[in-house]
């Protein structure tokens, strides 16, 4: 793992982890009204604290599309899984929280667990070219599930919702970054008259969308404890699945090395939760008093 793709993955992480907090922070704000609508966007735009958390997703994004072009897409997505600590300690500057016993134990085991699965797997990187038969195959479950997830998410949308959607947002966000991967390949192989003549731009700008609105309506209706860690925990699962799936990514295989691996990736899961539902993490605005009065403009204070 070179020093720039740290350091780009990182960056990513942390303009990510911010920019959710801001996001949040406004969105809760919205009309319920607009749940699950492209409304709730044009509502968030005439919020500045919306737009900074935007800027600063904008950023992580390109920053993240940076790193996938010098490094694996296995190697990144786990990398790209700690903004939540960035999150959360932006959210602990608010609060004034102690991080604790939850908070300390969170940290080790997301911090070691991306750290075990990087040693143990040893991310290399395959062909630049997709295979077509697993690449449709792959990208066809996850958007199916993320279908699947919203559809579920809309009808309990102020009690399992919010987590539903965070998944189905999280599962989008991964086969976007496989995708990212492969339109910077060909802009590196033809530069951006081969990259616009193929479906992949526009199946990242149409996912990244899309993915934008299930966020926003999963931050609208729940506390940033309950959307964050699985929009966290889903990204990169999904992420490296495509990876390996059709990117031709290669960790290593043997038994020791995928005790480590499946280790590691179940230490990262249990460290995002443990952190998103840490005390700092912002509760939001109580369900019952949202619930009476969802005609509040997103701008109220």
């Amino acid at each position: 793992m070179s020093v720039l793709v740290l350091a780009l993955a990182l960056g990513a992480a942390c303009c990510l982890g911010f920019g959710f907090v801001l996001q949040q922070n406004a969105a809760q704000r919205a009309p319920l009204s607009d749940f699950l609508s492209f409304r709730l966007l044009l509502d968030l735009v005439k919020v500045p604290r919306w737009l900074g958390g935007i800027a600063l997703m904008v950023v992580g994004m390109g920053l993240g599309a940076a790193a996938l072009g010098q490094g694996e897409l296995s190697l990144v997505e786990p990398l790209l899984a700690t903004n939540l600590l960035f999150a959360l300690a932006l959210s602990r500057k608010q609060s004034r929280q102690p991080l604790g016993r939850q908070g300390w134990a969170g940290l080790f085991l997301l911090a070691g667990g991306v750290t075990a699965f990087i040693v143990a797997g040893r991310p290399e990187g395959g062909a630049a070219t997709a295979d077509p038969v697993r690449q449709w195959l792959i990208i066809g479950i996850m958007i199916g599930l993320a279908l699947l997830l919203t559809t579920r998410g809309k009808r309990s949308r102020l009690s399992s919702g919010p987590v539903l959607l965070a998944l189905a947002a999280g599962l989008l966000y991964g086969v976007q970054d496989a995708l990212t991967r492969i339109s910077g390949q060909k802009v590196s192989d033809g530069g951006f008259a081969g990259l616009l003549t193929g479906w992949e731009p526009y199946a990242v700008l149409a996912l990244g969308v899309t993915g934008l609105v299930l966020v926003q309506s999963a931050f609208e209706t729940a506390s940033l404890r309950k959307s964050l860690p699985a929009l966290t925990a889903a990204q990169p699962l999904a992420g490296i699945l495509c990876g390996v799936g059709f990117l031709g990514d290669r960790l290593r295989t043997d038994a020791v090395a995928l005790s480590w691996e499946a280790g590691g990736l179940l230490a990262v899961v249990a460290g995002i939760v443990l952190l998103g539902m840490h005390p700092a993490m912002p509760h939001g605005a109580p369900e019952r008093a949202r619930v009476a009065a969802p005609a509040v403009s997103p701008a109220s204070p």
